[in-house]
């Protein structure tokens, strides 16, 4: 994602760190690179984070009293499976502390037009968590304006909290004209979540600009050094 500087120094600290989910959902990461980075999501505190389920207790353990969000991944990273087993894997993050759980839909359905499909897949899990929030991931690189459209349509229709433009494993990730389509397609109660690609503090300013609410990414700490650096 390739952006200007015009904007990124208007944004605070404060303001920036508030619309973070800081990723941590790379497979390759080991325990000790997990706790590192729980430990520095304690340390700046972003609105969440988002982590692979299987480290669920313990980043509730590490961010215990930090008003940091737990959220984790169902379905992920390819949405394909069926949907009792992203259910299973949903219910499961939240009994181990998940307030927000981030699935991935079924795209070939989406891209196959089987809408009511898409929205059963996504309200099966709506249902099975809530209260707890579901951010709807599309998988932007693969659909088209009118699938992502569409797709933010049949997240707002199933009662999810969030639609989300990418995984971060796809060829490509969010850019302002997807993020905006999401924005156009969804209800107005849906919030946006941009994530996949965003390396920069510009890039992340230019998903916020394009109608972003939340921003998912891994490089918090590049990212923060830059907005700290500008005073």
């Amino acid at each position: 994602m390739t952006t200007d500087n015009s904007g990124a120094s208007a944004i605070t600290r404060e303001q920036f760190l508030g619309m973070v989910d800081h990723s941590l959902l790379k497979p390759s990461l080991t325990r000790d690179e997990i706790v590192a980075g729980l430990e520095y999501a304690a340390e700046v505190r972003p609105k969440a984070i988002c982590i692979v389920p299987n480290y669920l207790k313990l980043a509730g353990e590490i961010l215990s009293g930090t008003g940091v969000l737990l959220g984790a991944v169902a379905g992920f990273p390819n949405g394909a499976m069926r949907t009792d087993v992203k259910v299973f894997e949903a219910v499961k993050a939240v009994e181990d502390g998940a307030t927000e759980v981030d699935m991935v839909i079924l795209i070939g359905a989406l891209r196959g037009r089987e809408f009511d499909l898409v929205r059963d897949d996504i309200g099966q899990v709506v249902e099975a968590i809530a209260p707890a929030h579901v951010k709807v991931i599309l998988e932007t690189a693969y659909l088209t304006d009118e699938e992502i459209l569409k797709g933010a349509a049949l997240t707002s229709e199933a009662g999810a909290a969030f639609v989300k433009t990418s995984t971060g494993f796809a060829s490509s990730g969010a850019t302002p004209k997807n993020i905006a389509l999401l924005r156009q397609g969804a209800a107005p109660q849906t919030q946006v979540k941009a994530a996949g690609g965003l390396s920069t503090l510009a890039d992340c300013v230019a998903a916020i600009e394009a109608g972003a609410d939340r921003i998912g990414i891994s490089k918090t700490q590049a990212i923060l050094a830059e907005l700290d650096a500008r005073g």
